[in-house]
């Protein structure tokens, strides 16, 4: 935990970032206001054709769930986007890969999941299987980029423990979804199809070598590393290899 901040300093920031959005919606907006704000950024239909970088981008500010009810099941949810998902996931695939690469693959989750789930429910007004209020639902949150990283998460598992991770990502929003149509909800939808997306990730060769962080320092600081040793070798008598 003392190297959390050093280890993962922008998902440490961006937790900080989702905690304060959290009170300032919770506590000191009004209920109203809560709502409008919310309403705003949600990444519905609706407001996926009328500002559609503003809820994509903005959604993502906040998590939808609990820190307090602790029994119920929002809070378990929220341990598992926020704490196993961002604290933990987001983290390790940060520290990982580098920050750039995390911020894509968070982003790039959330907008990809939203965006395929959004033509599914296009899909199913189309047949009947929505109601057409779900055009203005409220959706917002990291869950999306929560389970791509989730879902990512299975490289830093031993090989004995991925496939039980793997199932535990893909069947969490499936233990909950609500099965009045054909489909379930749209938002168990875009949390498999985000979960789908990590897996894809997760097989990419790119994202399963780690970053070489130490050769690339060594690379630069070769020649200054050189001389010091051979400095200290001549001085002591004995040839001795330099560090790398």
């Amino acid at each position: 935990m003392r190297a959390y901040p050093r280890r993962a300093p922008l998902t440490l920031a961006y937790v900080c970032l989702l905690l304060v959005g959290h009170v300032w919606v919770d506590r000191w907006l009004s209920v109203d206001r809560a709502a409008d704000v919310l309403g705003y950024l949600s990444t519905n239909l609706d407001n996926l054709r009328d500002h559609p970088v503003s809820a994509l981008l903005g959604s993502v500010l906040f998590f939808d769930g609990t820190l307090t009810d602790v029994a119920s099941t929002d809070f378990v949810g929220t341990l598992i986007t926020l704490g196993l998902g961002v604290c933990c996931c987001l983290a390790w695939v940060e520290h990982r890969w580098g920050k750039r690469r995390a911020i894509a693959v968070f982003l790039g989750g959330h907008v990809a999941a939203t965006l395929l789930t959004a033509v599914v429910i296009i899909v199913a007004l189309r047949q009947g299987w929505y109601p057409t209020e779900v055009r203005q639902s409220l959706d917002y949150g990291v869950s999306y980029g929560a389970q791509t990283v989730l879902a990512i998460g299975t490289l830093a598992l031993p090989r004995r423990g991925r496939l039980p991770w793997a199932v535990f990502v893909l069947a969490w929003p499936l233990g909950g979804a609500d099965w009045s149509a054909p489909l379930p909800d749209f938002t168990t939808i875009g949390h498999v199809v985000a979960a789908v997306l990590g897996f894809g990730l997760s097989a990419v060769p790119a994202f399963r070598r780690q970053r070489v962080r130490a050769a690339a320092e060594a690379s630069d600081a070769g020649p200054d590393r050189g001389a010091v040793a051979e400095s200290t070798s001549t001085a002591a008598g004995a040839e001795t290899p330099p560090s790398v």
